[in-house]
């Protein structure tokens, strides 16, 4: 099976345009930072693609899957992805441009027994002497504005809407984040690292029979000092001033965030069916007992 990760030249000028970056960042530090910043302010998590696609009974690759499909969706009507989409563009790009990335898999610990569910980013750099090197995190559905440094210490961005926190427990790296539908926060903890595109490919398809963005609408994006979008009917803010807004949106108030926040074009949220409420994962208790169940 064709993974489609590679990027063509002047599709990958038409993606660094867009991202607002005014030349080709180099594969350092401080190019990472300002590529990463450009990305959390104009790519979204989202999973608006994702539901036309499973909700509409189509058939093919789920939307995103590659990252040429990713990144035309993206120019054309300001879509981004869930977490294995994303990722998997976002690491295809940094190697395009020079960096030594990697896909890597965590498991967002939403609730006990959670098995592996989360793509992510890696990104590691030479130090001055060649035994040293440093790695650093660039999560695509987390948004956390600047590149988290992996340590064996405790490690931060600290920012009142976007802030995270990594901390080494149990012999693996838990990031502690905010989702916007659970604002007590939960946390991630990351697996392992060097999946190939069609491993990505795989996890994702595999999320086309359930999966908790596959029925209600969820975007996050980066505004400003601000974090805003979508979460379970709810249009949600973490403010610069460590505040939240939130409240109950209908699907005309969800189809205008969508447009006048997040960017997407009208063409693309048209095309969104009423928000169902999310079941629970089959075969969980929650399913046997009758009930429902949102989660990561």
């Amino acid at each position: 099976m064709s993974t489609g990760n590679t990027l063509p030249p002047k599709l990958l000028e038409r993606v660094l345009s867009k991202l607002g970056l005014s030349s080709r960042p180099e594969p350092t530090p401080d190019g990472l930072r300002a590529l990463y910043a450009a990305w959390c302010r104009t790519v979204p998590f989202d999973n608006v693609r994702k539901i036309i696609h499973v909700q509409g009974g189509a058939s093919g690759l789920l939307p995103g899957g590659t990252a040429v499909d990713f990144f035309e969706a993206w120019l054309r009507h300001g879509t981004g992805g869930t977490c294995w989409a994303g990722a998997n563009a976002c690491t295809t790009l940094l190697c395009a441009l020079g960096f030594d990335a990697v896909r890597g898999i965590g498991t967002m610990l939403h609730a006990p027994g959670a098995q592996p569910n989360h793509g992510t980013v890696l990104v590691t750099f030479g130090g001055v002497e060649k035994t040293k090197t440093s790695n650093v995190i660039v999560d695509c559905s987390i948004l956390h504005g600047e590149p988290l440094l992996l340590a064996g210490w405790t490690t931060e961005i600290s920012h009142p809407a976007w802030g995270v926190r990594c901390a080494w427990r149990d012999g693996q790296m838990h990031i502690a984040w905010r989702p916007l539908h659970m604002l007590d926060g939960f946390e991630c903890r990351l697996e392992q690292f060097g999946a190939d595109g069609a491993d990505f490919q795989r996890r994702y398809e595999e999320t086309r029979g359930w999966s908790p963005f596959n029925y209600e609408v969820t975007a996050r994006i980066n505004r400003g000092d601000r974090v805003t979008g979508l979460a379970f009917g709810q249009a949600v803010s973490l403010e610069a001033d460590g505040t939240v807004q939130q409240r109950p949106v209908s699907h005309e108030e969800r189809v205008r965030v969508l447009i006048g926040e997040i960017g997407l074009s009208e063409e693309i949220v048209s095309q969104l069916p009423q928000d169902k409420k999310t079941p629970p994962p089959p075969g969980s208790k929650t399913a046997q007992a009758g009930g429902n169940a949102t989660g990561e």
